[in-house]
C-alpha cells in the first residue's frame, strides 16, 4: 500500500510541474512565434536589447527597421523582436509611481546614515 502511495505523489508532482511550469512557458513561446511571424512593413517593434524602429522590409528570418528620422536602417534576426508597438506613457508613469513609493519607505531608514556621513566629512576637514 505505501508503495502505491508514493507512486501516486510522484504522478501528482509532475502533473503539478506540467501544468504549473512547462505548459504556461510552451503557451508563450507559441505567442511570442505567431507575433514574429505575423509582422509586416510598418509596424513598430521594440527589440531584446530595447531599440525602437518601424518596420521597412520583411524577410523569411531577419527584419528591416528604421530607427530615427535620418533614415538609420538595421537588419535584425526576427527572434529579436520583443514587443510590437511602442511602450505608452501611461505604462511608463505607473512604473516609474511604483518606483517613487518604494524608495520613501526605504529612505526612512537610510536617513541616519545620510546624516552620518557629514559627521565623517566634518571629521575628514579637522585632519
Amino acid at each position: 500500500m505505501e508503495g502505491a502511495s508514493s507512486i501516486i505523489m510522484l504522478v501528482v508532482l509532475v502533473l503539478v510541474f506540467y501544468f504549473m511550469l512547462i505548459r504556461p512557458e510552451n503557451k508563450r513561446k507559441k505567442q511570442a512565434q505567431a507575433m514574429r511571424d505575423s509582422l509586416k512593413k510598418g509596424d513598430t517593434i521594440t527589440t531584446i536589447g530595447g531599440i525602437v524602429g518601424k518596420i521597412v522590409t520583411v524577410k523569411p528570418d531577419t527584419i528591416v527597421i528604421e530607427t530615427s528620422d535620418d533614415r538609420v536602417r538595421m537588419e535584425l534576426t526576427k527572434w529579436a523582436v520583443s514587443t510590437t508597438g511602442v511602450q505608452s506613457n501611461e505604462t511608463q508613469t505607473k512604473k516609474e509611481e511604483k518606483k517613487d513609493e518604494e524608495p520613501e519607505e526605504i529612505s526612512e531608514s537610510a536617513a541616519p546614515a545620510e546624516e552620518a556621513a557629514p559627521a565623517a566629512a566634518e571629521e575628514e576637514k579637522k585632519d
